[in-house]
């Protein structure tokens, strides 16, 4: 079902309920209304019925008779009876009233009383006269409120199916004016696929719900296809750098086996291709260690690892590859507290992803003096390392964690575009980030943040 649909019969049910229960309770104050009202002119007969029957004085006799008759309106069907109490308590009956021994006990201990026999009313009074006691009983036919609760229900039934169906063709109306730009939305998307992902979505300049929507979903939509396009370069560029030691490699092959050469030759093919495997399998090894930095982290090795301990490590094996470099760790702002030395991580990823980084920067500053320096605050561990070399193009750093992508300036520097790439896919596993500061024949600086 669908939603717009759900909440027309939420909305009616919950409406058309309101109104059924405040036509019952209608009906119902109506219903005890005109029985509290007829009661009390019974009431009122019965009072001027004794003291016109049963009077002190003859005079009063014609006086309460003049206004019982012409001034009061007379009831349906009304019957008057005047049943006197003995001295022992015992009431007088008569043979035509069907009243239940109750009523008359009553009338005795609360001086009236009332009885309903279907529409037949009955209003029964103590009244003392000089000729005794009596209980005088008024009875009449209820027969206005009977033809007025009837009309009411009437009117209560026609307004209630009119109100519903005015309410569910309303509710069905404005249920599609809302629904109306999600509709719109739908549409829009069922014409966005994987060929034209520049598509985005149009949304009314509204800050409602509707435009939250549409906005997130056109960011969604940045992302699918800026990753579409990271996806389509990195198979690219992949292709590239692959095809390029291949291609050297079968040229060198193929021209050592097109006639005898001398054993220099082929030495010096064999060299050739040597290097070009090499370089093939730097390659692969790169790609390897990039996929595996796509996974969710369960399948590595997970504990604490000690972040000055492993710049160091990382400083030792950067002065065996490059005896003559400059790299020195800053120690005027370690932590003293050694909990903040710490982060829960994989410390071999963790070596690879700073150690990619460090050797950018002694490759793209010429050997010029690389400072790497380590701090914490409560919630994090932060490493910088900063070169003075080449610096990144202002153009160029939107991509510079794109694989195989290499600055514009970097052509005379050996290289695959993978590192960054690699230590940038490590630090997220490790929910760390990575920022990048850098001007162009000034330098680059890199902070590594990781949580505690």
């Amino acid at each position: 079902m669908k939603i717009r649909i759900k909440i027309l019969l939420i909305f009616a049910g919950i409406t058309i309920s309101t109104i059924m229960v405040m036509s019952v309770l209608v009906y119902y104050f109506a219903n005890q209304h005109s029985f509290e009202d007829f009661y009390k002119r019974l009431e009122i007969r019965a009072y001027l019925t004794a003291r016109a029957s049963l009077p002190y004085y003859e005079a009063d006799s014609v006086i309460y008779n003049e206004i019982r008759d012409e001034h009061l309106e007379k009831l349906p069907a009304e019957k008057e009876y005047l049943l006197q109490v003995t001295g022992n308590g015992n009431v007088q009956q008569d043979s035509s009233l069907k009243l239940p021994v109750s009523f008359y006990q009553q009338v005795l201990t609360n001086s009236k009383a009332t009885y309903r026999q279907g529409n037949r009313f009955y209003e029964g009074v103590l009244y003392t006269s000089k000729q005794g006691l009596y209980i005088v009983i008024v009875s009449a036919i209820n027969q206005y409120s009977a033809d007025y609760l009837a009309w009411l229900r009437k009117i209560l039934l026609i307004c209630f199916v009119v109100s519903s169906a005015m309410l569910i063709a309303v509710g069905t109306f404005f249920s599609r004016y809302i629904f109306r730009p999600i509709r719109h939305i739908m549409h829009q998307v069922k014409s966005i696929s994987s060929r034209n992902l520049h598509l985005r979505l149009h949304a009314k300049d509204s800050q409602d719900e509707i435009n939250e929507l549409a906005t997130t979903f056109n960011n969604m939509l940045d992302r699918l296809e800026t990753a579409f396009e990271t996806q389509n370069n990195f198979v690219s560029n992949a292709s590239h750098e692959l095809s390029t030691p291949l291609t050297a490699i079968i040229g060198e092959a193929e021209l050592a086996l097109n006639k005898d050469r001398t054993p220099e030759n082929y030495t010096a093919a064999l060299r050739s291709i040597l290097s070009e495997a090499g370089r093939l399998e730097h390659i692969t090894k790169s790609l390897l260690h990039l996929a595996q930095t796509g996974f969710d982290g369960k399948k590595q090795d997970w504990g604490k690892v000690r972040m000055d301990e492993l710049l160091f490590t990382i400083k030792s094996t950067v002065d065996k590859i490059h005896p003559g470099n400059k790299v020195e760790i800053d120690y005027s702002l370690f932590p003293e507290e050694e909990e903040k030395l710490s982060v829960n991580g994989n410390e071999q990823l963790l070596e690879l992803a700073l150690s990619n980084i460090v050797m950018n920067a002694i490759k793209y500053s010429n050997n010029q003096p690389v400072s790497i320096a380590l701090a914490a605050t409560d919630l994090k561990i932060l490493i910088n390392i900063k070169d003075q070399g080449i610096g990144i193009p202002p153009a160029d750093l939107p991509y510079i964690f794109s694989p195989f992508f290499r600055a514009s300036n970097t052509g005379l520097f050996k290289g695959y575009g993978i590192g960054l790439p690699l230590a940038m896919n490590i630090l997220r596993m490790h929910k760390g980030d990575i920022i990048v500061e850098s001007q162009v024949n000034v330098g680059t600086e890199i902070r590594v943040e990781l949580p505690l």
